[in-house]
């Protein structure tokens, strides 16, 4: 497992550092991210989506659980499974179409799916957001 810490000063920054990720990301790979509230998840992966080619709106899908784009060629999903709950609770199917296959997949809050991600996808990498005090997070990005 390799792991890399940064610390970002701005939202710009953390974006910057979703723009690294996203540059080494294949179809069928799923990025799980996850941190607290307000720590900067979706600012993270809109980095992320605008590096791999998304021009239009992006924006949490929290009360929508999930977002598709398409960009450059490729199928992107933007997941937030913090409405859920408990996704076993939920259809285990309800999500299946998000994540696999050709898509590059975002999940926020994936602790509340217990592993539904990693068994839909390649895991590509864990991200962690953490608040350090007024605009600076640390960013902890772990890869297999």
């Amino acid at each position: 497992m390799r792991t890399a810490v940064t610390e970002t000063v701005s939202a710009e920054e953390t974006a910057v550092v979703a723009a690294e990720l996203a540059r080494e990301l294949r179809p069928g790979d799923v990025v799980l991210v996850s941190g607290d509230l307000g720590a900067g998840k979706s600012t993270f992966v809109r980095g992320a989506l605008r590096a791999l080619g998304v021009t239009g709106p992006v924006t949490s899908p929290t009360f929508t659980i999930s977002r598709r784009y398409r960009a450059a060629g490729r199928e992107l999903s933007h997941l937030d499974l913090y409405r859920l709950g408990d996704l076993a609770a939920e259809d285990p199917a309800l999500l299946d179409d998000e994540v696999g296959g050709e898509r590059i997949a975002f999940v926020e809050w994936p602790e509340v799916g217990e592993g539904w991600a990693a068994e839909h996808g390649r895991v590509a990498a864990r991200v962690r957001l953490d608040h350090a005090g007024r605009d600076r997070r640390v960013v902890t990005i772990e890869r297999p």
